[in-house]
């Protein structure tokens, strides 16, 4: 069975040609065998969320957009989803908006709608997500390569030298070296604190047991902006996933990776190219084939937001009514991430299809 997704009519006719999901055909869900379906949604600012409430709430007044929340805003009220539940670090509930960056949206939201659509039995959604971390330092996973201790000096060196011209305290060679990996080690804590504790933090759970079914990963703008980073991404990345495999115990766990769109409608150039490219690549990875799959954001880039970026402290009235960021946070369209949620959803219902989960 496969799951298609509405995406509803909009002004712009090339953002519907590009994603190429104009119906809705909901098939019959995955039939219930009591345990609950684990995600993991991991990255930084993005994964976190930049699409405002207000903005959403703001374009629902508006015709050109009433399709496109109307599976999302129902009666006067935000669809609140009981079959499935989000735990972002020390927030938690039932699906609804507002588990982006405080009063924001994030892909959380239509990633979920999915697959609570796509399986009978409740969804639980584990978000580990903070701004400003890289793969290349905060998130190296322990199986690939980190600085020697003769490079740990160096970093030592070069760090406190800035700090006493800038009078700050100096640091210690373990704390850089604690550094590099602290981000992945806090990621796999935050999952397995949540699904210790699952009982009470989420008093609908009744004990019948939970399954790791996918991990979902955006991230890329703090690697892109370092060229060492970037140049070992595709090594960092395909380490990351062996090791989150291993250290969940979840052979060929599905992986959907969301590609650096911030580019926009531009070419992707230097940095972004490189860890788009990495990105991509994990799919070709030989015992990736199958049950890895990447997801190009830039195609869901706002063109409404877009016309009005340049100069929009001029237009500002008309620049509320559809954007709320800068370019790294894709322009902080709610609908941007709404897109990327859905294609990320689609994505790991096509893997879980294929997989026969």
């Amino acid at each position: 069975m496969t799951l298609r997704f509405s995406l509803a009519s909009l002004a712009a006719a090339a953002v519907l040609t590009v994603l190429g999901l104009a119906t809705l055909v909901r098939g019959e869900a995955v039939k219930a065998n009591g345990k609950v379906k684990v995600f993991i949604l991991a990255g930084q600012s993005n994964m976190e969320g930049k699409g405002t409430i207000r903005l959403a709430e703001s374009q629902l007044q508006d015709p050109r957009f009433k399709d496109f929340y109307k599976h999302l805003y129902k009666d006067g009220k935000w669809v609140v989803r009981q079959d499935v539940w989000i735990n972002f670090l020390e927030r938690r509930g039932e699906l609804t908006v507002g588990f982006g960056s405080r009063d924001r949206i994030g892909v959380e939201l239509e990633f979920g709608m999915a697959l609570g659509d796509y399986y009978e039995d409740p969804v639980l959604l584990i978000k580990t997500a903070w701004g400003g971390r890289s793969l290349g330092r905060d998130f190296l996973p322990p199986s690939a390569k980190h600085p020697t201790e003769e490079e740990l000096k160096e970093i030592l060196a070069k760090e406190n030298e800035n700090n006493r011209k800038r009078k700050r305290p100096e640091v210690t060679l373990e704390q850089v070296r604690e550094r590099y990996g602290k981000t992945y080690r806090e990621m796999l804590q935050e999952v397995r604190t949540t699904l210790d504790e699952l009982g009470a933090r989420f008093p609908q759970y009744k004990g019948q047991g939970y399954e790791i079914k996918g991990f979902v990963w955006f991230q890329g703008w703090n690697d892109l902006i370092n060229a060492q980073y970037a140049d070992a991404y595709a090594a960092n990345l395909e380490a990351l996933i062996r090791d989150v495999r291993k250290d969940l115990k979840t052979a060929n766990l599905p992986v959907v990776i969301a590609q650096s769109g911030q580019h926009g409608f531009k070419p992707a150039a230097g940095g972004m190219a490189k860890v788009k490219e990495a990105q991509g690549a994990m799919e070709k990875v030989s015992d990736f084939k199958g049950n890895v799959k990447a997801v190009d954001t830039a195609k869901f880039w706002d063109p409404d937001a877009d016309k009005l970026i340049d100069g929009w402290k001029n237009h500002i009235d008309e620049w509320k009514k559809v954007g709320d960021d800068f370019g790294y946070h894709y322009l902080g369209s709610v609908r941007t991430f709404c897109w990327i949620g859905r294609a990320l959803g689609k994505s790991m219902v096509e893997l879980l299809d294929s997989a026969g989960r």
